[in-house]
């Protein structure tokens, strides 16, 4: 099978840190191997826990999922720049703000920079050897943002997850009213600068109806030959229904269908090649290609 025939997918946990059931269910499927990266939230409370858990395993695939905003309804987050009220990262409390459209409006993107560069190096400083970045709730790929994603993957030397355009991005439902023609741009930028360009983003399906597997061997079957990126948001029960109440069961049901047995072997018969981000963190610094099937 040729490169142009194989189905290359990154199986990845967002929203690492966010909190510790995030983390146990990444732990869970890396180990059962289904798993091939994911990212932490620097900002969030349990963000120590997958740093520490990083040292422990060299192995782990983990870049940062870029974090400017902070959407649950108690349970919220700051900025670790500690910036000033005027530089429109936050809300009346100094929290980041719930949604993308407050953030484009408000914030000054010379402290979105500051912001982010803090927290890739917080995630470095921490002992996590950063695979990639990744964006939170599609906020650094707003039209003022993106460039600086970009200048954040050329800067540091890690890959960036962009998709062609805006509709091959599953999961941007917070850029409501941005050009596919402005976003395109961007994409093109960055992929003429000699980043790997994902040919489509499938999201954790958060609006869906009838049996869970059914939902999820949907989603894989649309799975083409080209670069794919599963941006998945595994959940161990526990403290996320407290957090999470309305759509705690999504995050949890997504976990518990990849960590079962019938699942996994028949994902494994899909003829995936699941890759990690580090592979292509290599292919970006050295020119290699990843090739790692199973």
């Amino acid at each position: 099978m040729t490169e142009m025939e194989q189905k290359f997918v990154v199986v990845h946990a967002d929203d690492l840190g966010m909190c510790h059931g995030a983390n146990v269910a990444y732990a869970d499927l890396v180990r059962l191997d289904v798993c091939s990266a994911g990212s932490v939230m620097v900002p969030c409370p349990w963000f120590l826990e997958v740093a520490e858990m990083a040292v422990v395993d060299r192995r782990l695939d983990l870049g940062v999922h870029l974090t400017l905003t902070s959407e649950k309804k108690f349970y919220k987050w700051r900025p670790i720049s500690r910036p000033p009220a005027s530089a429109g990262l936050t809300d009346s409390n100094g929290m980041l703000f719930a949604e993308v459209a407050t953030l484009r409006a408000s914030a000054e993107p010379e402290a979105v920079e500051v912001e982010l560069r803090a927290q890739i190096e917080a995630a470095l400083a921490a002992g996590i050897d950063v695979t990639h970045l990744d964006d939170h709730a599609g906020a650094v790929l707003a039209p003022e943002f993106c460039d600086i994603y970009i200048r954040l993957g050329r800067d540091y030397a890690l890959p960036i997850v962009m998709t062609p355009t805006l509709a091959t991005y599953g999961g941007i439902h917070n850029l409501q009213g941005v050009a596919d023609s402005d976003y395109r741009k961007h994409a093109d930028r960055a992929r003429a600068l000699g980043f790997r360009i994902f040919d489509r983003v499938l999201e954790t399906p958060w609006q869906r109806s009838g049996p869970v597997d059914a939902v999820y061997r949907r989603m894989i079957d649309t799975v083409a030959p080209g670069y794919s990126f599963m941006a998945l948001h595994f959940n161990a029960p526990g403290e996320l229904e407290f957090i999470e109440p309305d759509s705690s069961h999504i995050r949890i049901e997504e976990y518990d269908l990849f960590r079962g047995a019938a699942f996994r072997e028949w994902l494994g018969r899909q003829g995936l090649t699941v890759i990690g981000m580090r592979q292509l963190r290599d292919e970006l610094r050295t020119g290699g290609r990843p090739d790692r099937e199973v």
